[in-house]
């Protein structure tokens, strides 16, 4: 399992992974600062849990000056509907910081334009945020926007690298800081942190965990920029791949796939937008499952014994699964409750 880190003075790794941090070498963009030691102001734009644990860890560490946090508006959430705060907006007010919170709907709005500029802030820090900055935006600051991107750039720009990395059965993966340009994740890197995947990695836990390296990252990067020693490098736009947003579909199980495949699909979208196949014509969710190797000849998606799965290669030992609009349960529980007739598969 992953877990997040300990105080400042005690920057532990992660449970079971080992990490490495990389920085520009000497030939890079030349070095550029704020001033010989002086304390960094900065806005956070930022929406998610991820995010909001980024937030936590820049106001706690103390050595910079938080002066704004721009995060996206509340929106519908449960079953009542009524609109939410994002977490990072939760977070700023339990840190005293909620009177530094504007949620616009777009940056776009010039009144934006002028309330960025008006914080006099030195850099931006963008993690998960939620929109692009176009060119007018990122020439407010005399420093730009550094950007916590939890892939090793180039490899899975876009929206959802974690999810890739998982689903690839990548060996490791990583966090990358790098400053904003008009391309998408495509601007210089300023430091990057690798960590060796351990098998059972979900993209849930690892995101926060990716985020919050990124935060000591960016900790680290704000002492160079405040003494005047930040450098850059360019990416490899030849090494480049990408992501896109995952939509539920996404997590629509073909148990025509192999059950290795099937497996990471369960980690690499925990949780959203979750792995899920069809019982009886009603949604399932396999939450947890393991590979057993071992070949069948029966048709795929056919329950076979201690509720192993046949797939088109192995069989997907389903551990956990949750009904549409019940509670997670054990996988053998919930089968022996079905009254399931032989030629019955999951499709």
């Amino acid at each position: 399992m992953l877990h997040r880190f300990a105080a400042r003075q005690q920057r532990a790794p992660l449970h079971g992974v080992h990490y490495t941090t990389q920085h520009p070498r000497a030939g890079g963009r030349a070095p550029v600062g704020v001033g010989e030691g002086h304390a960094v102001r900065l806005i956070v734009l930022g929406t998610p849990q991820p995010a909001a644990l980024v937030l936590e860890r820049i106001v706690r560490d103390g050595r910079h000056t938080v002066v704004g946090v721009i995060t996206q508006p509340d929106r519908p959430a449960g079953r009542g509907g009524q609109p939410q705060p994002p977490p990072v907006r939760r977070t700023a007010d339990a840190l005293g910081l909620g009177a530094l919170v504007v949620q616009p709907a777009t940056l776009r709005d010039p009144a934006m334009h002028a309330w960025i500029a008006a914080t006099r802030a030195d850099v931006g820090v963008v993690a998960a945020y939620g929109e692009i900055l176009r060119r007018d935006v990122l020439a407010l600051l005399p420093h730009g926007y550094l950007n916590i991107h939890p892939s090793l750039l180039p490899r899975y720009r876009g929206p959802a690298p974690v999810s890739a990395a998982i689903l690839a059965g990548d060996a490791a993966t990583g966090v990358s800081l790098m400053r904003l340009t008009r391309r998408m994740d495509a601007g210089p890197i300023v430091a990057q942190t690798t960590v060796v995947l351990p098998g059972d990695a979900r993209a849930g836990s690892l995101t926060d965990a990716l985020f919050m390296l990124g935060a000591d990252l960016l900790l680290a990067t704000l002492e160079t920029l405040a003494h005047g020693t930040l450098s850059e490098r360019a990416q490899d736009e030849a090494a480049a791949t990408y992501t896109r947003l995952l939509t539920r579909d996404d997590g629509r199980i073909s148990w025509a796939a192999p059950a290795q495949h099937l497996e990471r699909m369960i980690r690499a979208y925990d949780p959203w937008p979750g792995a899920w196949c069809l019982w009886r014509g009603a949604p399932l969710r396999i939450l947890d499952a393991a590979v057993d190797p071992a070949p069948t000849d029966a048709r795929p998606g056919c329950v076979l014994p201690d509720m192993r799965i046949a797939t088109a290669a192995g069989r997907l030992a389903v551990r956990v699964v949750q009904p549409a609009g019940r509670r997670a349960m054990p996988a053998a529980d919930w089968w022996r409750g079905q009254r399931a007739h032989a030629d019955e598969c999951l499709q």
